[in-house]
């Protein structure tokens, strides 16, 4: 636990004063697993973890920490993959407490939701009433709506719904200095000056702490048809992409991609999966086509289409749902690929994004410049194909030592995101920058983009307090005092 000034004994004291004793926790084993993220890549310190219960509570928390010149990090489910979650002094604010669904309005399609609703409490809410949110991750069931909009996370569905920016149309967040700003209007026009809401999306709790959130709903879909696919490289991954976004429309939901060694290790490392395919091919993708409509015969549809892509080249093989539970089994294959890869040793992960007409070039470029750097590394490439996001990740040649493997770390990241620059893509799609990739943004963000972002922080936060020293460095952070990686998953 991080050393208490008289400063910061007066701020706890007037925290539990305000909101309970109960709110304010400065044990070590109940704030311990608030100070490093699941992936264990950092370990920070705090002063207190601080749990609110409302919007109120949360802009007095920041009044009296901007007042005591002591920082706050902001968090939700803690299931960030950046260290952009991680204390280093300060408070951490959990925001858990804030878990109400304040309102949802089928008329509207739109649900309103605190910061520390769960996701799948937003799942469940908007299937009370016939409709679906469409963001779907693999921690749903832990990570919280006010991280998902911080990190402006993505998901399976981007394809055909967008990321948490298309799919939230208010907010209400606390700034710096304390003051709220409701922006919980649900409304699709609103040409009354900046979009303050975009500003907040994808900043991490740097400009300001969100509380809640005005979301969209869409038609819940009534029809389902899963298929996986066997293509021989990821050009013709992407040329079936093609093809299916031209025949399918609207009902393609997603498009995800794996590579052959990506299966094989989930078959390898999950004894009940079941090879979907005869044979092994390079290249596998996993679609869904979905409607809200119950009588659609998607299943007729995919037939079509993947019988046409057969003719014609593009795909070597494919099986296609008949059940629930047989989609299930198919979406397992790519759900459980992020656990057993670390089963495999030491992983070097890359959550880049290149314009999707790049994207299967970019796996062939990055694998083979990965592969000439280090003799049997394995290359786990997968991610969603359809919008141009890849998880292009490392996995350590067999036999060699994981500590030296991940030594490399930095060397491999040069060479992959090197590689995403050059295709004009982003070396985060979707996990944030947090600590991780702060000091590499300035090797590949357009200066000018870099002194907007640095201006908006001095402005809106200029005491640096809100979650200092992430994203993006400024004059009051000491980048040679932040921490370095404590570990590798």
């Amino acid at each position: 636990m991080a050393i208490q000034t008289k400063a910061g004994v007066a701020l706890l004291e007037a925290l539990a004063a305000r909101l309970g004793a109960g709110s304010v926790l400065t044990d070590a084993g109940d704030i311990g697993g608030h100070l490093v993220e699941s992936r264990g890549l950092y370990q920070g310190e705090a002063l207190a973890v601080v749990r609110p219960r409302s919007p109120e509570e949360v802009a007095f928390v920041v009044r009296r920490c901007a007042e005591a010149g002591i920082p706050i990090v902001p968090q939700g489910g803690n299931t960030g993959l950046v260290g952009g979650g991680v204390p280093y002094g300060g408070i951490v604010l959990a925001l858990a407490r804030l878990d109400t669904i304040r309102e949802v309005d089928p008329l509207n399609a739109t649900i309103t939701v605190e910061a520390g609703c769960i996701l799948r409490s937003v799942h469940e809410a908007a299937e009370r009433v016939g409709y679906h949110f469409p963001l779907s991750l693999p921690s749903e069931g832990s990570c919280r709506i006010g991280g998902n909009l911080a990190t402006n996370a993505g998901g399976t569905a981007v394809l055909r719904y967008g990321n948490m920016r298309e799919l939230t149309l208010g907010l209400e967040v606390v700034l710096a200095d304390g003051r709220i700003w409701n922006g919980l209007k649900g409304l699709r026009k609103d040409n009354t000056g900046y979009d303050l809401r975009n500003l907040f999306i994808g900043s991490e709790g740097t400009l300001g702490i969100i509380t809640a959130a005005v979301l969209k709903l869409f038609p819940k879909p009534q029809a389902r048809s899963t298929a996986f696919i066997g293509c021989s490289s990821p050009h013709r991954a992407l040329a079936l992409f093609e093809h299916l976004r031209t025949e399918a429309g609207d009902h393609l939901t997603t498009f995800e991609y794996m590579t052959d060694f990506g299966l094989e290790i989930v078959l390898k490392h999950k004894p009940a999966s079941v090879r979907p395919l005869a044979d092994r091919h390079p290249s596998y993708a996993l679609i869904e086509l979905s409607s809200p409509q119950a009588d659609a015969d998607l299943q007729g549809q995919l037939e079509t289409i993947l019988g046409k892509a057969l003719e014609d080249g593009l795909i070597e093989d494919a099986t296609i749902s008949t059940s629930g539970a047989q989609s299930a089994a198919l979406w397992s294959l790519r759900e459980d690929l992020s656990e057993v890869q670390r089963l495999e040793g030491g992983s070097i992960k890359h959550d880049v994004s290149v314009p999707v007409s790049k994207v299967a070039g970019f796996i062939e470029t990055a694998s083979a410049a990965c592969e000439a750097q280090m003799s049997g590394i394995r290359v786990c490439a997968f991610g969603h194909f359809g919008d141009g996001n890849i998880h292009f990740n490392l996995s350590q040649p067999v036999g060699m030592d994981k500590g030296a493997f991940l030594a490399e770390w930095g060397r491999f990241n040069r060479i992959v995101h090197d590689i995403v620059h050059r295709m004009n893509g982003s070396i985060s799609a979707e996990h944030g920058i947090g600590l991780i990739k702060r000091d590499e943004l300035p090797l590949y963000k357009d200066p000018v983009a870099l002194d907007l972002m640095r201006t908006l922080k001095r402005t809106l936060d200029p005491r640096n307090i809100l979650n200092p020293g992430k994203v993006v460095a400024i004059d009051a952070d000491h980048p040679a005092t932040l921490p370095a990686l404590t570990g590798h998953p």
